[in-house]
């Protein structure tokens, strides 16, 4: 019989963010930005899966550095230039179909710089 009295497990991400230091000068500072880095310095991974996801094909592009209204931006148009559905996750852009050549050909187009993984 399981415990009902049992303490929950706490995770790390459960911590909110929080920062533990046992170093009396550490300073936190809250307030760092992500910088926009240009396309022709990126390299976007596009990797092909679908283990886990129900036998369904997707593209996951993984690399993005910037912040998030960019990456959003890209994973708009990348899913109108592909004509696909598809999400961003976890500063990942998730393209449901196997559609990597049409995307690696408007990344490119675009100036980044691409690599093929899987499949």
């Amino acid at each position: 019989m399981a415990n009902k009295n049992k303490p929950k497990k706490i995770n790390l991400e459960d911590l909110g963010g929080f920062v533990f230091s046992t170093n009396p000068e550490f300073d936190y500072d809250n307030n760092e930005e992500v910088q926009d880095v240009s396309n022709h310095e990126q390299v976007l991974e596009l990797h092909f899966e679908k283990k886990g996801r129900g036998g369904k094909q997707v593209v996951v592009i993984r690399g993005f550095k910037g912040p998030t209204e960019p990456l959003n931006a890209l994973a708009k148009i990348l899913k109108q230039q592909c004509g696909v559905g598809g999400s961003v996750k976890d500063g990942e852009i998730i393209l449901q179909g196997n559609v990597r050549d049409k995307a690696t050909d408007y990344l490119k187009k675009e100036g980044f710089t691409t690599k093929r993984i899987g499949g």
